[in-house]
């Protein structure tokens, strides 16, 4: 692999990165209801899912689940599913910036000790990244195009998700960022309105992906 061969993925990569999905959004809400701290959990969560699914595409899983029918639609239900789950949570999260949209705040989980709580922001996003058969699809097309059959593989993989992470990372350092300053503009009724676009916004990303279809991959 070349250095201009890498540039080019690092900038088509942030581009991708960039625009606005539905882990970015957990970053946002994440930093806005958590603080960047406790947000970092849900970075953790979505960065594990990357590595997951990029290994899938070296390993040449992701073809096999792409060509598979069943696999694609059995991915893509669940994962339509619990993203309008995360969504509906989200619009129905108080005001409060301290507590787990997963969870009612009055419940028993909200006094969870912070490890716990932490474990649910990782899981949540992981779930999230790992069950889009849009992001395997994409990555499956994508990837391939800057690796050098020629040469060892294993390094370049290794190279090519390396940069993935950090780009993915810094762009939701950024978003979690952005909603910790939020938090401070938007009090009350503000900070409601704030969970229903995250939550609202969601649930549409669930109803683009219950439609989707791999032709239009």
């Amino acid at each position: 692999m070349t250095l201009p061969t890498l540039l080019l993925f690092v900038f088509a990569s942030a581009v991708t990165i960039a625009t606005p999905g539905p882990t970015v959004l957990l970053a946002l809400n994440n930093g806005s209801r958590h603080g960047v701290r406790k947000a970092c959990w849900g970075m953790a969560g979505a960065l594990a899912a990357d590595i997951l699914l990029i290994v899938t595409v070296a390993a040449g899983l992701g073809a096999v689940i792409a060509a598979s029918e069943v696999a694609f639609e059995a991915i893509k239900w669940f994962g339509a599913a619990y993203l309008a789950y995360v969504g509906w949570k989200m619009l129905r999260a108080g005001k409060a910036p301290d507590t787990v949209p997963d969870v009612p705040a009055d419940s028993a989980a909200a006094s969870l000790p912070a490890a716990a709580r932490g474990g649910a922001l990782c899981s949540r996003s992981f779930l999230v990244a790992a069950t889009n058969p849009k992001a395997l699809l994409f990555i499956s097309a994508f990837l391939p195009q800057f690796i050098d059959t020629g040469a060892p593989l294993l390094p370049q993989y290794a190279i090519l998700t390396l940069t993935q992470c950090l780009l993915n990372l810094a762009v939701m350092l950024v978003y979690a960022v952005l909603g910790a300053r939020i938090v401070h503009a938007f009090r009350g009724d503000g900070m409601r309105w704030l969970n229903r676009l995250s939550g609202g916004t969601l649930i549409a990303l669930a109803g683009g992906l219950a439609f989707y279809r791999r032709a239009q991959a």
